[in-house]
């Protein structure tokens, strides 16, 4: 078969010697876009504008910190353990998702305890929008950089990434960008049709248990990431996937049966 050869360079352009990825182009653009989203929703809501600024530092320090620990301590504990150092050098690579879920989680809730008249399901719900975006654009990051790998495949889609080897595999992560985007548009819809009226914790359900039920699904085309994989029935993402989608379930049932109590109420 003549499978899709992929041989992209990683990078866009380099002046005096500084590069600019197209991993991180994306990833910026996540924040950029997803800026404008919740300045829509607050104008939508008639909430103060001048706190998104606050709000949009607290957002990308918790995602790359959480991310980047997340990376460290859940894949290569070991080695992180004995090289410190290389925590703090993020421009080598090495993010997880999972720890920017819990770097999401807990920055907002700093922010939450400085800005008293915030309710922090509330900010969940709006936060999580354009959070399933930004996931799809990192994905195309990945994809560039081609990383992240499937497992070898001889599906008609299949993709050799040259940089890497000769083996036909599945793209993941573009399986990964389109069902976070498609996740995304069904977020957006389901609060644009009631908007401040959205069930308090059903757009945070939906999103915990939607993002990390796809992406427990697709680890299964997905090569192993980590030495410490190789002795498990699962891998890591999806052992970590496992607790966000339960809670994520918890909190969109939760939601649900409120909705449909106001609904009988009236």
């Amino acid at each position: 078969m003549s499978y899709i050869v992929w041989n992209a360079s990683p990078i866009i352009f380099s002046i005096g010697g500084v590069s600019i990825r197209w991993y991180g182009l994306l990833f910026a653009l996540g924040f950029i876009v997803g800026y404008e989203i919740i300045s829509w929703m607050y104008k939508k809501e008639n909430k103060q504008q001048k706190d998104l600024e606050n709000l949009t530092i607290v957002m990308i320090l918790a995602t790359v910190i959480g991310a980047r620990l997340g990376h460290c301590f859940f894949y290569e504990p070991a080695y992180y353990l004995s090289h410190p150092l290389e925590i703090i050098a993020v421009w080598k690579g090495g993010l997880a998702s999972h720890g920017a879920a819990i770097g999401i989680l807990l920055g907002l809730w700093l922010y939450k305890l400085a800005k008293k008249d915030v309710n922090y399901l509330w900010l969940l719900d709006r936060i999580v929008v354009p959070v399933a975006l930004a996931g799809s654009f990192i994905r195309i990051g990945n994809f560039f950089n081609s990383e992240i790998l499937g497992i070898q495949a001889s599906v008609p889609w299949a993709i050799i990434f040259e940089r890497i080897d000769n083996i036909p595999r599945h793209p993941v992560q573009l399986y990964e960008s389109i069902a976070y985007l498609i996740i995304f548009f069904i977020l957006y819809f389901t609060y644009n049709k009631k908007k401040s009226q959205t069930p308090r914790g059903l757009l945070f359900g939906m999103f915990l248990a939607l993002i990390f039920g796809a992406r427990f699904f697709l680890e299964f085309f997905k090569e192993q990431q980590t030495y410490l994989e190789q002795s498990l029935s699962l891998n890591m993402g999806q052992i970590l996937s496992i607790p966000f989608v339960l809670v994520g379930i918890y909190f969109w049932v939760t939601a649900s049966r409120r909705k449909v109590q106001i609904s009988r109420a009236k």
